[in-house]
C-alpha cells in the first residue's frame, strides 16, 4: 500500500489539487453581501466626539479598549500594554470561568505564548504536557507524536483547567500599570460618522458609562452580542459536547490526547490536571438527551461506554454516576469581517472552528502576534480611516495559521463521524490506516494539527492523499465495478467535504495571499 503515496503520486496530486483550487478561485470569487447594511446597525449607538478626540467619561486617556478578558482579550491586553499602549479591558465577569472547552493548547499555540511572553501562565495551575495523540478505532489503536525533535524540551502541548489559565493571564495583564481591568457589560459600540469611537457599558454596580478610545477590539467570545455590527456572522452548530471529568484514572498513553472514532461521532479524553481527565463526548446535532430526567446518563452508559477503551471504562461509568455532566454547543464560523474604522474583532467573536482539534487558542494567539507586529510601528491610532485601511492586511496575514487549523478542524470532524454511506466509511477507515503508516504520513498531518506547520497546501495534499489511498485500498488487488463506483464517490465526497470549507475561508487569501492588495499595506507615516 505504500506505493499509493510515493513521490510521483504525491506530485500528481499536487498538480491536480492546485488546478482545482485555481478554478474554485475563479468560480467563487464573488461573495454574497445581501443584508449587510441592516445587520451592521445592530449594537451600535451614535455619539459625538469633542474636537475629534476620544476621551473616556472618567477623564483617563485610553489607546485601546478591549471588550472581553478571556484567552484572546487577556493575552491581547498584556501584549499591547507591554508595548506601551494604555489599555482598558471591560469584562462581563472577572471571576474564574468554568468551561469544558479551551483546555488544550497545541504546541504551535505554546510557541506563540512564548513569543508573547506569557509562557509562565501555564505554570502553577497543574497544567499537563501533551506530546501527541492516540487514535482508536474498532479495537485498533495507533499513536501519533508531535514532531518536536527540533524544539526545546519544554515545547509541547499543554492541557489545563481553562479558568485557571485565564485567571493567570488576567493577573499578568493587570500587573502592568497602563492596563486597567474593569468588570462591566458592554451594551453597544459608540459610532460617529461611520467610525467606532468607544463603547457604552454597565458597571458592576449598575451605572451606565461610556468609554472612548481610538481603537476598540471586541473579544467577547462565542456568544458575542457585538459581532453583528463588525462582521457577517454565519454560525453553524454541527454538534454538542457532553463533558465529564474522570478522576484518578490512567489513560492508555500518558500525556497524550485520546480520540476514539466512535459511533456516531468522536469521543475525546485528555488530562486537565495531575488527577483529572476530561472526557468530551460529541453528540451530532443541536439537541442532546436530557440530563434532568436521566436520558443523558442512560445514553452515556449504553451507547458511549461500550466504545471507550477498557482501561478507562470503570472510571467513565463512575464519572457518569457522579452526575456532574455538562453540555456545550460546538460552533463554527468563518471570518467574514466588515473593515470598520475604529474597531476590530478577535478571538471566538471573530472566527470559530469545531473544537475537535483543539486549535482555537492557537489561532487566537497567532492572531495577536500578527496584530501586535502591525501596530508596533504606530505611535498614534487616532486616524481611524487610515488605520482601518492599514489593518486590512491583518485579515490576509493571519490566513496561513488560521485557515490551516480551521479547515483541518472542519474536514477532520466530518471524516471522523460515522456514516451509513459506504464511501464515507471507506474514507474514515482510510484516514485511520493512513495515519497508522507512520513516517511522513503521520508526522505531516499531526504537524498541521499542532500548528507547527501552518501550510494550507500541505493540508489539502494530505487530505487528498488519504482519499487516493482509500481508493487504492478498494481497487487492489482486483477492482470491480462496485468498488470503482465507491472509489469515485469517495473522491467526490472528499471534495464535497473540503472545498466548501476552503470557499468559506477564501481561496485567494488562503492559497494566493500575495495577490491580495492588502497584503502589501505599510504602516502610515507618523504625524
Amino acid at each position: 500500500m505504500r506505493k499509493m503515496a510515493d513521490p510521483y503520486v504525491l506530485a500528481w496530486i499536487s498538480v491536480f489539487v492546485t488546478t482545482l483550487l485555481a478554478l474554485c478561485g475563479v468560480v467563487l470569487k464573488r461573495r454574497k453581501v445581501n443584508g449587510i447594511s441592516s445587520s451592521r446597525t445592530m449594537s451600535v449607538t451614535s455619539v459625538s466626539a469633542v474636537d475629534g478626540e476620544c476621551r473616556s467619561a472618567d477623564g483617563c486617556d485610553t489607546d485601546v479598549i478591549i471588550v472581553g478578558a478571556g484567552v484572546a482579550g487577556s493575552a491581547l491586553a498584556h501584549t499591547l500594554g507591554k508595548d506601551g499602549r494604555r489599555v482598558h479591558v471591560i469584562e462581563r465577569d472577572l471571576s474564574e470561568p468554568d468551561r469544558i472547552v479551551g483546555e488544550l493548547l497545541q504546541p504551535g499555540g505554546y510557541l506563540k505564548l512564548i513569543e508573547l511572553g506569557l509562557e509562565d501562565c501555564v505554570e502553577e495551575i497543574d497544567a499537563q504536557q501533551v506530546f501527541g495523540y492516540a487514535l482508536f478505532k474498532d479495537g485498533k489503536r495507533t499513536r501519533l507524536s508531535y514532531p518536536l525533535e527540533n524544539f526545546h524540551s519544554d515545547v509541547s502541548g499543554r492541557s489545563f483547567h481553562n479558568g485557571r489559565f485565564i485567571q493567570r493571564m488576567r493577573e499578568k495583564a493587570a500587573s502592568l500599570p497602563n492596563v486597567r481591568l474593569e468588570q462591566g457589560v458592554v451594551t453597544s459600540l459608540l459610532e460617529e460618522k461611520g467610525t467606532i469611537r468607544g463603547v457604552q457599558y454597565k458597571t458592576k454596580d449598575g451605572r451606565e458609562l461610556t468609554a472612548f478610545a481610538p481603537l476598540t477590539i471586541v473579544c467577547d467570545g462565542c456568544f458575542s452580542n457585538l459581532r453583528r455590527s463588525l462582521c457577517n456572522p454565519q454560525v453553524d452548530v454541527p454538534s454538542c459536547f457532553v463533558g465529564l471529568v474522570l478522576e484518578n484514572c490512567h489513560l492508555p498513553y500518558a500525556n497524550h490526547g485520546h480520540v476514539i472514532l466512535a459511533d456516531p461521532s468522536p469521543i475525546l479524553f485528555y488530562p486537565i490536571s495531575s488527577t483529572e481527565i476530561r472526557c468530551l463526548v460529541d453528540v451530532p446535532g443541536q439537541k442532546v438527551p436530557s440530563i434532568a430526567n436521566g436520558e443523558m446518563a442512560n445514553y452515556l452508559k449504553t451507547v458511549v461506554a461500550p466504545q471507550v477503551p477498557p482501561e478507562i471504562y470503570d472510571s467513565f461509568v463512575a464519572a457518569v454516576d457522579k452526575g456532574n455532566i455538562r453540555t456545550m454547543p460546538n460552533r463554527s464560523m468563518p471570518a467574514s469581517p466588515y473593515p470598520t474604522p475604529g474597531a476590530l474583532l478577535m478571538g471566538d467573536a471573530f472566527n470559530m472552528r469545531h473544537p475537535l482539534t483543539g486549535g482555537g487558542m492557537t489561532v487566537a494567539l497567532s492572531d495577536i502576534v500578527v496584530l501586535r507586529d502591525l501596530l508596533k510601528p504606530l505611535r498614534d491610532l487616532n486616524d481611524a480611516p487610515t488605520l482601518c485601511n492599514y489593518l486590512e492586511s491583518f485579515y490576509t496575514l493571519r490566513k496561513p495559521v488560521a485557515s490551516t487549523i480551521n479547515t483541518l478542524a472542519g474536514a477532520l470532524y466530518k471524516v471522523f463521524c460515522a456514516s451509513p454511506d459506504q464511501a464515507r466509511k471507506e474514507m474514515r477507515q482510510a484516514c485511520f490506516d493512513y495515519l497508522s503508516l507512520g513516517g511522513v504520513f503521520s508526522t505531516g498531518p499531526i504537524s498541521l494539527l499542532s500548528g507547527l506547520n501552518p501550510r494550507p497546501l500541505s493540508l489539502v495534499l494530505h487530505f487528498f492523499a488519504v482519499a487516493i489511498y482509500g481508493v487504492g485500498r478498494l481497487l487492489l488487488p482486483f477492482p470491480s465495478p462496485k468498488r470503482i463506483w465507491i472509489g469515485a464517490r469517495l473522491i467526490s465526497g472528499a471534495s464535497g467535504i473540503i472545498f466548501p470549507i476552503i470557499k468559506a475561508e477564501g481561496v485567494r487569501q488562503m492559497f494566493f495571499p500575495a495577490t491580495v492588495p492588502a497584503y502589501y499595506r505599510r504602516a502610515p507615516p507618523a504625524n
